[in-house]
Order: C-alpha cells, then structure tokens, then sequence
C-alpha cells in the first residue's frame, strides 16, 4: 500500500482513535501558541515601534520579524498535523514530526543563546542609551530620539541608563536650552514645566532606565505582552 493511501488496518482501533484525538487536542493548542507568538511580534513592531531608535542595532528590530515568521511557522505546521491526522496519511504524517523536531531544536538553540547573551544584551543597551542621552538627545534632527527617550522614561518610571546623575554629562543638559534643568521633565514623577530643576528623590524617578528597557525588550520577546 502506497503512502498515499490511508492506512485502515489501523484506523478503527481504539488506541488509534484515542491518538487522533489527543494529536488534534496537542495541534489546537499549538495553533494558539503560534497565534500568541505571531501577535507578540506585531506588538512589537505597532506598540514598541517609539523605542527602535534607541536600541543598538537592526538586529532587536529584526526579532519582531522572526517572531512574526516563526508564529505563520508553527499555525502552519499545526495545520499540516491537523490535515495528515484526520486524512491518516503517513507521509504527511512523517513531514509533520520532521517539522516538530526542526522547531524544537530551533527554540532549543534560541533559548540556549538568549540566556548566555542576555548580560552582553543589557550592557550594550546601557551603553547605547547612555551615549544617545548625552549626544543626541534634545539636539537638532534628533526628536524622535527625544520623543523616544521622554516616552520610555515616563512609561517605565525611570531616569537614566544607570541613574539620575548620566544627566549631567548630556549636550542638553549643559546647554542654555535647558534652561537650569538637570534631568529633562520627563524624569519628574509629576511632569511639569521645568520641574527638571530639581533633582530630589520626591520629585523625580530613581530606577535605572537601561535594567527596566532590557527586562522589558526580553519578556517582550519571551512571553505574550497581554
């Protein structure tokens, strides 16, 4: 009998059937779990889309496309599992588990990587974010670096790539523009005008931008954001 032909000698027994069941219930939820980790990448590249001119390289810009890709991947997989299941086709069959095993060990190897460069990960973004602090921000050509800069620090209740004092070595800061202030009004726990002048732990944030940026970048790319 040809692989194209369903296999019938076996498709009436009850642990056959008891199989088809639990790989259909097993593909259902992998169908959602491929959902989830497509809809993690178009969050990123939508909701975190602000924060991309602030990281080092293309390359954390390029994870929201992988995510995307691998979560088409694995709904498409599923699918195919779904399909070889209910048509009881063993060659089908064998492509879908030759597929499971690659994304394995794809997820395996990304897992792997993810946790031996996350130190060098967070160091680089500190450094990065503390340089764009002191050369880029508020300077002309440079507002979405601004923008970006403001956003990140009021949504996550922080100041500084290390602390409150990476401030004082920015252009702006040094520059008449600044108008005396010593941290940007985006560091104040209650944002006004020039309320950057002061520089108590009352009034402005004191955790540390470039640890929460980090965190938050790696569950965004671990975990569903919802």
């Amino acid at each position: 009998m040809s692989d194209s032909k369903p296999f019938n000698e076996e498709k009436d027994t009850c642990g056959m059937v008891c199989l088809k069941y639990l790989l259909c219930v097993f593909n259902f939820i992998f169908i959602l779990t491929g959902c989830g980790v497509f809809v993690v990448g178009i969050w990123i590249l939508v909701q975190k889309a602000d924060y991309l001119s602030l990281l080092a390289s293309s390359t954390f810009a390029a994870t929201a496309i992988i995510l995307i890709i691998t979560g088409v991947v694995v709904m498409a997989t599923a699918i195919l599992g779904c399909f070889s299941v209910y048509k009881e086709h063993k060659g089908l069959l064998r492509l879908y588990f030759m597929l499971l095993l690659i994304i394995f060990l794809l997820v395996t190897i990304a897992g792997v990587l993810a946790f031996i460069y996350q130190q060098q990960l967070s160091d680089e973004l500190k450094w990065h974010l503390n340089n764009i602090m002191v050369e880029n921000y508020n300077q002309p050509g440079q507002e979405s670096v601004t923008q970006s800069v403001d956003k990140l620090q009021q949504e996550f209740h922080c100041c500084g790539s290390v602390n409150s004092t990476d401030w004082e070595r920015s252009l702006y800061v040094q520059s008449s523009s600044a108008e005396g202030r010593k941290v940007p009004d985006s560091c104040c726990k209650t944002k006004t005008e020039r309320c950057g002048i002061r520089t108590h732990p009352s009034n402005i944030y004191r955790e540390v931008m470039g640890m929460i940026f980090t965190c938050c970048l790696y569950r965004s790319i671990k975990s569903d954001p919802y």
